[in-house]
């Protein structure tokens, strides 16, 4: 390795490590936090490039602000940069993550503990309602999208269909729909979706996830193709893994409680970096430092293996006539999932569990919350903060028993 090279590696280190460590506020903060350094403060591509790859990494799963930096690290410094912009992104999320995890499982079931994850979980119900909220405006173009979101979230609720083919399906739909405006295609798209209820086995649903044992042996190598499934079919941004996690680890294999879901959704609001940060989070929970890993390269390695593999054919994928319903259709079809587990959570989290009762103060939390961060733009940090206080306010009026 040349010394330009190397210099050329040290930056884009630099860069992407510095990134990981202040990039809070998701990703939309996070893409304009990269454009800043690149495009205009170091000027390494032009606004027009940078639009491109914007565009680009919608065209694949996976979170785009870690896809962008990973096709920056590429453009700029190769294969090499490639893998060190990615990791370098997402390392300062995973260990901070990571150690947020030891903490938990060490202290986290503490009667001290418990207020404070109470008055946060109505915060993170509001948090994911914004996010649905926001993608919705942006999915749902037209009519027929409306329609593709409605009928794939009516059927992953009451069929329990597999979330990955649940999105195929939406994609395929909205592939052979929107392309063409014919009404005839109504009749496709009917015979289309029989044939997926027929063909597509339901899930086993685990009715006692209350008894969840989640000290049971969980085999790594099945942790991790989980998590490689949801990296390679996630689009719709990182809040899509939560219904992912919902179905597949709360409800099929019950390797994890509501509880704890809603706890790792908030860990992943609390940190910097990448939302999909969560999965190291619920890998250690599920399976100690050895699930962590797995779950955490699982769940990225996705990324960087289609970056590298379609980086060079992005702009036909891009000018394809079918390639633009089939991706409208798999967002809005990711919009329908997202809302049918934030439904579920918000029974989950507003539900008192001995009377079946309303949660009041739960629920004035959440609808503060929902309006500081959807009308006013509130920092989530802040709002976790603030429903932690409140929570530990709530045991000290007597409140919480």
């Amino acid at each position: 390795m040349n010394k330009s090279s190397l210099n050329r590696l040290t930056e884009i280190a630099q860069i992407f490590l510095k990134l990981g460590i202040i990039g809070f506020g998701g990703p939309v903060a996070h893409i304009a936090m990269i454009e800043d350094e690149i495009v205009k403060r170091r000027q390494w591509l032009t606004q027009e490039h940078f639009l491109d790859l914007l565009g680009a990494t919608n065209l694949i799963p996976g979170p785009n602000s870690t896809e962008m930096a990973i096709h920056i690290g590429y453009i700029y410094a190769g294969w090499l940069g490639l893998i060190v912009a990615g990791v370098c992104f997402i390392l300062p999320a995973v260990l901070i993550t990571g150690f947020l995890a030891w903490i938990y499982v060490s202290f986290g079931t503490l009667p001290q503990i418990a207020p404070l994850l109470y008055g946060i979980k109505p915060v993170v119900l509001a948090i994911i309602i914004n996010a649905v909220w926001g993608l919705g405006k942006k999915a749902v173009k037209t009519r027929k999208l409306l329609i593709i979101a409605t009928v794939v979230g009516l059927i992953n609720q009451f069929t329990e269909i597999n979330e990955i083919v649940a999105l195929l399906m939406g994609g395929i739909l909205g592939m052979i729909w929107l392309r063409s405006g014919n009404q005839t295609n109504l009749i496709i798209l009917g015979l289309t979706t029989g044939t997926f209820l027929e063909t597509t086995p339901t899930s086993t649903v685990i009715n006692n996830i209350n008894n969840i044992n989640n000290h049971v042996s969980v085999p790594l190598w099945k942790l991790g193709l989980f998590f490689l499934k949801v990296g390679s079919v996630l689009f719709g941004g990182g809040y899509l893994l939560i219904a992912f996690l919902q179905k597949g680890l709360v409800e099929e294999y019950g390797w994890l409680t509501q509880q704890q879901l809603l706890d790792g959704i908030a860990i992943g609001q609390f940190t910097p970096g990448p939302v999909l940060s969560t999965a190291t989070f619920i890998g250690y929970i599920i399976a100690g430092f050895p699930g962590a890993i797995v779950a955490t390269v699982g769940i990225f390695l996705p990324s960087f293996l289609f970056v590298a593999i379609l980086n060079p054919f992005m702009d036909t994928l891009r000018k394809s006539s079918w390639t633009r319903p089939f991706l409208d259709a798999v967002n809005v079809s990711a919009v329908a999932l997202m809302t049918v587990t934030t439904i579920q959570l918000g029974i989950a989290t507003l539900i008192l569990p001995k009377t079946d009762s309303i949660d009041f103060l739960g629920l004035g939390i959440a609808v503060i919350s929902a309006i500081l961060v959807i009308r006013y733009r509130i920092n989530s940090i802040y709002l976790i903060l603030g429903g932690s206080i409140i929570g530990g306010s709530a045991l000290i009026l007597g409140y919480l028993r």
